[in-house]
């Protein structure tokens, strides 16, 4: 009797401890390894007792998908992926590093409205004094102030680099705070082949991301309405004040050719906009949200086109896989 009790003392302690380790909340946690191609999953006990992976509304695939009589040329990486259907529709080198240019900015412009508000005002320091041979600027000097949706309006638009430092420095306190953040989120989104090293995109050996990555950012920057419609937008013009408060007018025009019509998208497709990338590094880049006929929105991707020719006839050929 004496063994049996010791038997059944012995399994209560060790319950306890099981119990203690794991917590109440019933949430249990599969550890995932970055910068691999596997996507990482959360599961969730419901009231069902069910488990809820994390990618259930994400299209996952850690393989390319062909179609077929069809492939993409003169650019590096690209993907068409259906956000209702949760579908990879066509996708090549999807998980190859490369470097985004200014699509960058997508993520900077997700992690600005998390972490602020559209009212925020922002003071220019000299973190925005960008002397890189043909980086896009918008102006701004020390001392300048503007709302972060003033901000975001030229940073999605014009595409200003000296804008993404603004928007860094004063939202997180530094612009190297604010990287750590854009790192940060991006591994929460499952972008796990991601490294971001600045929050314009303007070249760094270190900073890269994948045409699936760039999905996964863009899936959950169209969640939010500034961004949607900013993107949308083909110019934008404001006011904002110098050091001194005197006014200051801008007027900008997208960087989206084809919202420039120089370029005109299949007929059973509509932009809702988009985020353009260039440096010599990274060729011409570009990711839109799109929608198709019946309303249906997508998200494509082509990174390190080699002209800018080849970027958008590329992406007209990938966009017209869309209910071929």
């Amino acid at each position: 009797m004496k063994h049996f009790d010791k038997k059944i003392s012995l399994i209560l302690i060790c319950s306890l401890c099981i119990s203690l380790l794991s917590g109440c909340s019933g949430e249990v946690m599969i550890p995932y390894a970055g910068m691999t191609y596997s996507s990482s999953f959360r599961l969730l006990n419901d009231d069902a007792g069910k488990a809820k992976p994390f990618a259930q509304d994400l299209c996952v695939g850690g393989n390319d998908v062909a179609l077929e009589g069809y492939a993409i040329e003169q650019v590096s990486a690209a993907g068409l992926f259906d956000l209702n259907g949760s579908e990879i529709v066509y996708a090549e080198n999807m998980h190859e590093k490369l470097y985004p240019a200014s699509i960058t900015k997508l993520l900077t412009a997700l992690v600005a409205i998390k972490y602020g508000r559209l009212d925020q005002v922002l003071t220019a320091t000299n973190a925005v004094n960008i002397t890189e041979p043909g980086a896009a600027l918008c102006g701004i000097k020390a001392g300048d102030t503007m709302t972060l949706e003033q901000a975001l309006h030229l940073l999605l638009i014009k595409s200003g680099n000296d804008v993404a430092n603004l928007i860094a420095e004063n939202i997180a306190g530094s612009v190297e705070d604010f990287i750590t953040l854009m790192n940060e989120e991006a591994i929460k989104l499952g972008a796990t082949n991601s490294h971001f090293m600045n929050a314009h995109g303007l070249h760094h050996t270190d900073h890269y991301t994948t045409v699936y990555d760039v999905y996964l950012i863009f899936k959950e920057a169209v969640k939010y309405e500034a961004i949607t419609q900013i993107i949308n937008m083909s110019s934008y013009s404001t006011t904002y004040k110098d050091k001194y408060g005197n006014n200051k007018n801008i007027s900008v025009s997208t960087t989206n050719a084809y919202f420039k019509q120089l370029y005109v998208a299949p007929q059973n497709v509509t932009i809702l906009g988009g985020k353009t990338g260039t440096t010599n590094e990274a060729g011409s880049c570009l990711a839109l949200y799109v929608k198709d006929i019946s309303g249906n929105p997508y998200i494509s991707v082509i990174l390190h086109g080699n002209t800018k020719d080849d970027l958008y006839i590329q992406m007209k050929q990938m966009l017209e896989q869309i209910h071929r």
